[in-house]
């Protein structure tokens, strides 16, 4: 038991590290005062298209992982 939780929690972590890289990778693409504004959203209605950036998709599975997983060992 003690070493599926520390196998748990050593994936936890790294899926806390990829979550934090990939959520400031995609601040400093729209951190300027335009981006703000939304001045770069003028290619679509609804935002930046999921399929145009896999980063969005990516920040949506870690997410949730990361809530799986800390759920699970909450448990444990």
């Amino acid at each position: 038991m003690a070493i599926i939780k520390t196998a748990l929690q050593v994936l936890f972590l790294l899926d806390c590290l990829a979550l934090m890289v990939l959520v400031l990778i995609q601040m400093s693409e729209h951190a300027t005062l335009g981006g703000a504004f939304g001045a770069g959203m003028s290619a679509t209605v609804f935002g930046r298209d999921v399929t145009r950036d896999p980063k969005k998709l990516a920040t949506g599975v870690l997410g949730g992982v990361f809530l799986g997983l800390g759920l699970i060992l909450t448990i444990l």
